[in-house]
């Protein structure tokens, strides 16, 4: 099937030719042959089928907080969720004593985890740091300030070309930045596990959060950490050992502030971003033997680091 035909069922909701990269915190890259925002679960009902049978590869798009999109138009359909998909609801008396939270797909991590800790909701004070939505938080179990997903996600509602998926805790087979969700997949709710506790102290949790990334990493147009710590190391440390903190190519700077970010200028290449990351996996390679492996989705180029 012609992606035409969900270009004509989906009227203003869909757009083509599209800016991507512009989408992403990068700021920088390519555009995409469609682009679809859908607001209601209507909306999703109606357009899922056409969705999965447009005859393009199916991005999910959230904040674009660990995408890299290649200069140039692309031939895929981006999907993006608002409206509905960024509710926050939550019931207390679970089976064990606690909170159950719904969230979804659309959903800010930051704005859940200020919102939950105001309601004094405990246990999700560390996304506040993580600028990402739930639906691609789930897909790379994202994670930070010694926690991540996988410690309170019990269930995942999503939809592919079979239909409407429920994903049980076991299923998401969570791991260190990964999970068994596709990247095909288009997440639409996601259930927490969370507990009642006092308000005031996850207030402070949430400030002593925030206060540590101003501190520690940097600004401006970034995608946050670029490569897995590998076990039992940092990869910023071994960044900063291979002689790569200030490291510039074109447009793209390693962070000089935290060696596993790297900072575009506005107008940058997201080529730029790509070979200086090749040049930082190499140096590191060769000072240390570590092969590190990337944390950003790529689009449009040939190897994803």
């Amino acid at each position: 099937m012609s992606i035409d035909r969900l270009v004509l069922a989906a009227g203003g909701l869909i757009e083509e030719h599209s800016a991507l990269g512009a989408r992403t915190t990068y700021r920088v890259g390519g555009s995409a042959r469609a682009f679809l925002t859908l607001e209601t679960r209507r909306q999703l009902d109606e357009l899922g089928p056409l969705i999965f049978d447009c005859g393009l590869p199916v991005v999910v798009l959230g904040n674009g907080s660990n995408l890299l999109v290649a200069d140039g138009e692309h031939e895929i359909l981006v999907v993006r969720l608002r409206g509905e998909f960024c509710e926050l609801t939550w019931q207390d008396g679970n089976v064990d004593g606690g909170v159950t939270v719904h969230a979804g797909a659309g959903l800010d991590l930051p704005v859940a985890a200020r919102r939950l800790s105001n309601e004094g909701i405990v246990g999700f004070e560390w996304a506040v740091g993580v600028p990402g939505t739930f639906g691609g938080a789930v897909v790379m179990n994202a994670g930070g300030h010694g926690s991540d997903m996988a410690a309170s996600v019990v269930e995942v509602s999503s939809l592919n070309q079979r239909g409407a998926r429920e994903w049980t805790r076991e299923q998401l087979d969570f791991s260190y930045r990964s999970s068994a969700v596709g990247e095909g997949e288009l997440v639409t709710r996601v259930t927490l596990a969370l507990n009642r506790g006092d308000a005031h102290d996850a207030g402070e949790r949430l400030k002593e959060i925030v206060r540590w990334r101003r501190e520690h990493q940097p600004g401006g147009a970034n995608a946050g950490s670029v490569f897995h710590n590998p076990d039992g190391d940092f990869a910023g440390r071994l960044i900063d050992a291979a002689g790569c903190r200030g490291l510039r190519v074109g447009s793209a700077v390693v962070s000089e502030k935290h060696a596993n970010f790297i900072q575009v200028d506005p107008g940058g290449r997201a080529d730029d971003v790509y070979q200086l990351m090749r040049i930082v996996r190499e140096r590191v390679a060769g000072a240390s033997g570590v092969q590190l492996r990337s944390e950003h989705r790529f689009i449009g180029f040939e190897v994803s680091l």
